[in-house]
């Protein structure tokens, strides 16, 4: 997928934002589905369009919780080749059915209490060692 490598980019920057630590658990409702402007209203923000394609639109959005990626994809199967190529940068997702949010720990889980979802954290290359 040719648009790989700038969602990756972006993945990165958002990884690398910031981190911080969610400690509490809360119902996580039905997954959401829809239009990446119909899941960035349930979160209430506006998006920044950043690539409209026939495979994926992805925005940047900002929110009371923070700042993050939204992306939504044409097949399930380019979803989850761009999320397992994305993870090797690191970040936390939120997964829903062809949609993806990529933010910090605490905007993800933030996010997941609004649209549901599964979340996935990518690599951690700061894993300090002895």
């Amino acid at each position: 997928m040719r648009l790989t490598g700038l969602l990756l980019g972006a993945a990165a920057v958002l990884a690398l934002a910031g981190c911080s630590s969610g400690g509490d658990t809360k119902a996580v409702p039905p997954t959401a589905t829809g239009s990446l402007e119909s899941l960035a209203a349930e979160v209430k923000c506006k998006p920044n369009m950043q690539t409209d394609a026939d495979e994926i639109r992805q925005a940047i959005c900002r929110n009371g919780d923070g700042r993050f990626i939204l992306a939504t994809f044409a097949t399930d199967r380019g979803q989850r080749e761009w999320i397992n190529d994305a993870k090797d940068y690191g970040g936390h997702y939120l997964v829903g059915r062809k949609w993806v949010a990529v933010g910090d720990d605490g905007v993800v889980e933030a996010l997941r209490g609004t649209l549901g979802g599964e979340v996935e954290t990518g690599v951690d290359h700061h894993a300090h060692s002895g």
